[in-house]
């Protein structure tokens, strides 16, 4: 159910300041001397801290817990930017920690978009018309340009950069203080400046509960692909001729064989 701010039944602190045509859901908390602008959306049991800003034309899902300082909607950082309606969605039970800006998109894509059950740590900033997928991890102060995309139970370790347009593909991990310049393929571990391949995300891939068999058919591709002599064409003919078509490995070839800024090795 949701209302407008000024009846909704929330814990909203007497300093917030709360737009007339934002929404609330039930069971909203709000800390002291937060900022909810024009168009807002907060659904069922947001939690915001206090010195919150949510600038306009954003909605946050259910369950999500947005910390002290954290900046979302703001005009996107865009010198092509006229003033369009864009917009910010954020998925449900995602955690927005302390001082964390994300902005909305612009007329490109009109959207900026965060999935649900994300973690984004301190101090992260999210660009303009990114998109983020479930279960995310982005660690403390990884800064990203416009269009970023980061697939499904991605890790980006703190500190690191990531190139607008660049792409991480589901269940990659990212190591801290990294510099992602090119497009980053799923199921792999991937570090450094300038960053390097290190292998398929084992680890994180049994944690997850990935059959062993296709972790191995993962690591036979991940051989053909940027291990072997191959160019990336080649490789990519020789992993679908040989390889059994498992989705994930499925994933993984079309993913290289869709990469515009080239995939890291």
């Amino acid at each position: 159910m949701i209302e407008t701010g000024a009846t909704a039944p929330s814990r909203i602190h007497h300093t917030a300041l709360i737009d007339p045509t934002a929404e609330l859901g039930e069971h909203v908390s709000m800390g002291p001397y937060c900022v909810v602008g024009p168009r807002v959306t907060l659904n069922d049991g947001v939690t915001l801290g206090s010195h919150v800003v949510i600038e306009q034309d954003t909605t946050v899902g259910r369950d999500c817990r947005i910390a002290t300082g954290a900046i979302l909607g703001g005009d996107p950082q865009d010198l092509k930017y006229a003033g369009q309606h864009t917009e910010l969605r954020v998925g449900d039970r995602t955690q927005i920690r302390e001082y964390v800006t994300l902005n909305r998109g612009t007329a490109a894509h009109g959207y900026t978009d965060i999935g649900s059950d994300c973690l984004i740590m301190a101090y992260a900033h999210v660009a303009h018309d990114c998109t983020i997928g479930h279960h995310v991890v982005i660690a403390n102060a990884v800064n990203m340009g416009g269009h970023v995309e980061i697939g499904d139970w991605a890790v980006i370790g703190g500190m690191s950069a990531i190139h607008q347009f660049a792409r991480v593909g589901t269940h990659a991990f990212v190591g801290g203080t990294s510099a992602v310049r090119k497009d980053v393929p799923p199921y792999v571990k991937a570090s450094g400046s300038p960053m390097k391949l290190y292998g398929l995300n084992s680890i994180g891939l049994q944690r997850r509960g990935f059959p062993y068999d296709v972790r191995q058919e993962l690591r036979r591709a991940y051989r053909l692909l940027f291990q072997g002599k191959l160019n990336v064409h080649d490789a990519l003919a020789r992993a679908r001729a040989e390889l059994q078509p498992y989705p994930e490995v499925q994933q993984l070839l079309e993913f290289c064989a869709h990469s515009d800024r080239g995939v890291t090795i």
